[in-house]
């Protein structure tokens, strides 16, 4: 699952990538490697990965991770195909989810690709691309269903239906993300892989001062993606470079202080980004390894089992679960099982997030 950094050139988006490469979150160390120049595997910082770990104290710990894409900047024609467009769709369109990056500083050290600092106009750029991208494949996607309409075919005709109603919103300059729609609907149109219709997070990079208040500029982002179902998230992303580069926590601490901010802003962002995956985590406790496991959101007992190993979850008999918050009370597993606070799952049992546990199989 990977989320991709989007934005305007010059908007901060190669220095939050950076950034995230070095980030540290809380007394942790969260590593970061490159599978290729602009794709990256980050570390989700999780305090109750830390607690599991000073209770099992076990030979190792592996956190969950997600991967962040740094795409090319956007230049007004890439639906077209105009700079790097062909290829900066291509990037998004294999992503599942957006990372957007606005300007909301001022600086007349850095030049604004437009000429000045205006984040609702950079949003609607890129906006724009992306549904006239989209456009474009709903209506190839029209005009073999008119065609299938003809014959009455009534699948056909509802499929027609759904692309009519994305088709006006998309003329009208609304994203697919915004559209209303029926179950049937969302299911049908997950199979077009619009781009405008990937969860999104707005990042907005201010000044160093705004990095606890935001400003003006973000005020007036907020307003506009109000009808999105969209994420904001306020981001000094220079500072937030600084912080990073400091080896020693109290260091950091001290810095976050200054600035009015309880743990770094990147540690917000990238938890931010699992959570629009739709992803979750549980835990499994052994004196060789504490893990966080990353699972979507809804998935079934098998299917958690099916991360580890896909024959836990084609032999899965059971699963044995303890809540997060039982584990850390009671201190240890046995603890937890002479309180009667373990509990056995068949595989009907959707996992939560937090849950701590062991799977019996039969391979």
């Amino acid at each position: 699952m990977k989320a991709g950094i989007v934005g305007l050139p010059n908007v901060g988006k190669s220095t939050l990538f950076n950034c995230l490469s070095n980030a540290k979150a809380q007394s942790a160390n969260f590593p970061f490697c490159t599978i290729e120049p602009n794709l990256g595997v980050v570390n989700i910082p999780d305090l109750r990965l830390e607690k599991l770990e000073a209770l099992v104290n076990p030979e190792k710990v592996v956190p969950a991770t997600v991967e962040i894409v740094d795409i090319a900047g956007l230049v007004r024609g890439a639906s077209k195909g105009e700079g790097l467009g062909n290829q900066f769709l291509a990037n998004i369109r294999e992503c599942h989810a957006i990372i957007h990056v606005l300007r909301c500083f001022d600086n007349d050290n850095i030049v604004h690709v437009d000429g000045s600092v205006d984040p609702i106009r950079d949003k609607e750029t890129i906006d724009i691309e992306l549904q006239l991208k989209d456009l474009e494949t709903v209506e190839k996607r029209l005009e073999k269903v008119n065609r299938t309409v003809k014959t009455g075919d009534k699948d056909a005709k509802k499929e027609q239906e759904t692309l009519n109603k994305f088709k006006a919103a998309l003329e009208s300059g609304i994203s697919a993300r915004a559209v209303e729609v029926t179950e049937d609907e969302e299911e049908l149109i997950k199979g077009f892989q619009l781009l405008t219709a990937k969860p999104i997070l707005y990042v907005c990079n201010v000044d160093e001062a705004s990095a606890s208040t935001g400003n003006a500029y973000v005020d007036t982002v907020k307003e506009a993606v109000k009808g999105e179902n969209a994420e904001i998230i306020v981001l000094a992303v220079a500072t937030e470079a600084d912080i990073a580069e400091l080896e020693d926590y109290e260091e950091r601490q001290l810095f976050l202080d200054d600035l009015g901010l309880e743990e770094a802003g990147v540690s917000r962002l990238i938890r931010a980004a699992y959570k629009l995956l739709s992803l979750q985590t549980y835990f499994t406790a052994g004196e060789k390894e504490v893990r966080a496991w990353t699972v979507d959101v809804g998935a079934t007992a098998p299917q958690a089992a099916g991360v580890i190993h896909t024959d836990f979850e084609k032999g899965f008999i059971r699963a044995e679960v303890i809540a997060y918050d039982d584990y850390v009370n009671y201190g240890t597993e046995v603890k937890v099982k002479e309180a009667g606070k373990m509990r056995v799952e068949g595989k009907e049992y959707i996992v939560k997030d937090g849950d701590v546990m062991h799977f019996r199989f039969n391979v």
